[in-house]
């Protein structure tokens, strides 16, 4: 695994820490990626809200780009369903993947590697939808770089055209263990120190120490898309496991969702 350890920021692309450089790179966890998650209840729910997206605003042979890709287990059945797809990843072990199953199944996928921090060489209105799950757009470190990636997002969507996005919800800790206490040690830190936003966690995923996952407040996630040019569309809140819509919704919402699914719609 090629690794950035110990590396001074400045060498690890915009928007990327360490730990995310190191799962990136990772040839073992792109190649076990697909059995992992293989019991993961979100999976059926976000491609059934993208699936059922397209059916109504699009049309067949749009072209839908999935920003931090993976190995495409949200783009495939996109593309089994006559959509085109864009699959983009800083991933070149997810991509390869990607591509693997491209060609064994004759799907019509074409690869990109890039920071999504740093989409500047994608044209302005090529792709006609986006989507970007498994709270993706977390990973990315630090406010200005997130808000660089939606507005590189409502940049290359045509007009009209869906962005589905999915992210955890900040408030949700509340009903962790040490859940209150990460909550409030977070915030009172957030206020005096320059590296570190509120929302923003440091944690151990699958062997990669100090992997980086921001959390949001709904206002916040709002603010930012609408800064972008980008309107909510419809909102999905997530019940505790993830696999199904919250109920009662209208009560405390935004307090009890697990993290969200939204269609949001290029202005």
């Amino acid at each position: 695994m090629a690794k950035y350890k110990n590396k001074p920021p400045w060498q690890l692309p915009k928007g990327v820490s360490h730990g995310l450089w190191d799962y990136t790179q990772s040839e073992f966890i792109a190649e076990d990626y697909d059995e992992y998650f293989s019991y993961t209840s979100l999976f059926e729910l976000d491609q059934g809200i993208v699936l059922d997206t397209l059916e109504r605003v699009g049309q067949k042979g749009d072209l839908v780009a999935d920003l931090g890709c993976g190995t495409a287990r949200a783009l495939e059945p996109v593309v089994q369903s006559g959509y085109r797809g864009l699959a983009i990843d800083l991933s070149w072990p997810m991509l390869r993947i990607v591509q693997q199953k491209s060609n064994e199944q004759n799907l019509d996928i074409q690869c990109l590697r890039a920071n999504l921090v740093e989409l500047g060489i994608m044209a302005d209105n090529s792709v006609d939808h986006c989507i970007c799950l498994f709270s993706t757009l977390g990973m990315i470190s630090g406010a200005e770089n997130r808000q660089t990636c939606v507005e590189h997002i409502s940049r290359i969507l045509k007009p009209d055209g869906r962005f589905i996005l999915h992210i955890h919800n900040y408030w949700y800790n509340l009903y962790d263990p040490g859940g209150p206490k990460w909550l409030i040690g977070n915030w009172f830190k957030s206020l005096f120190s320059s590296k570190l936003e509120r929302g923003d966690r440091h944690f151990s995923y699958r062997a990669v120490p100090n992997m980086f996952l921001h959390v949001f407040r709904y206002r916040e996630i709002k603010k930012a898309l609408a800064k972008a040019g980008l309107h909510i569309e419809k909102t999905v809140p997530l019940h505790a496991k993830r696999q199904k819509p919250l109920a009662k919704p209208w009560l405390w919402r935004d307090l009890r969702a697990n993290g969200w699914i939204f269609v949001i719609r290029h202005r």
